[in-house]
Formats: structure tokens, C-alpha cells, sequence
């Protein structure tokens, strides 16, 4: 998947997959969300996945509904630790995180 958000290029072929969520329930559920953290080459964090139509992956479709739809998600470092300190192997989260032992 690729997207350009204010003129940056998100790219999942190029950027490296640091985790993946899927909360387990079926695709064509309107609540199923897949979902991949990566890190571009140049540190830049950001969300790829597709979703129900009550999820952030909508899309509008029909007269005023919505349908399951994919997107991409750029994330601050602080929201992307968030994502993998909930998501993530410890490993990761230690890996691309962490900056201090408690």
C-alpha cells in the first residue's frame, strides 16, 4: 500500500514492519481491524491496515453510509510507541523505544 500525506510518500514495500494487530474478528465484520506499525527509512512512523466500517479505515459509500475500507496512518514517535508497547514483542518496543532502564 502507498499513500502521499503532505507530500511525504507511505510506502509498506519500503518501510520496515515493526508489528501487526489483528483483533480476530472476520473481515467482513463492521468492527475488524488489520493492522501493521512500520518505520520508513527515514525514521517516520505510520499506521497501514483496512477495517470495518466502524473503524478509522471507513470509507463513505452508499446514501450517508460508510463501508470497510485501508488506509495509511502517519504516527509521532510517542503514538507509535504507544501502538507497539500495546501490540509489540518486547524486543521491538526495547529496540526502537526504549531510552532508559526503570
Amino acid at each position: 500500500m502507498k499513500k502521499v500525506i503532505e507530500g511525504k510518500v507511505y510506502n509498506t514495500e519500503n518501510a520496515e514492519l515493526l508489528g501487526e494487530f489483528w483483533n480476530n474478528l472476520p473481515h467482513g465484520d463492521f468492527h475488524s481491524i488489520d493492522e501493521a506499525l512500520y518505520r520508513t527509512k527515514k525514521g517516520a512512523f505510520f499506521l497501514a491496515g483496512h477495517g470495518g466500517a466502524f473503524t478509522k479505515y471507513s470509507q463513505p459509500c452508499g446514501c450517508d453510509g460508510t463501508c470497510g475500507g485501508e488506509g495509511i496512518f502517519p504516527l509521532s514517535e510517542a503514538e507509535a510507541r504507544e501502538w507497539a508497547e500495546r501490540y509489540c514483542d518486547t524486543d521491538t518496543v526495547i529496540r526502537y523505544f526504549a531510552t532508559e532502564e526503570a
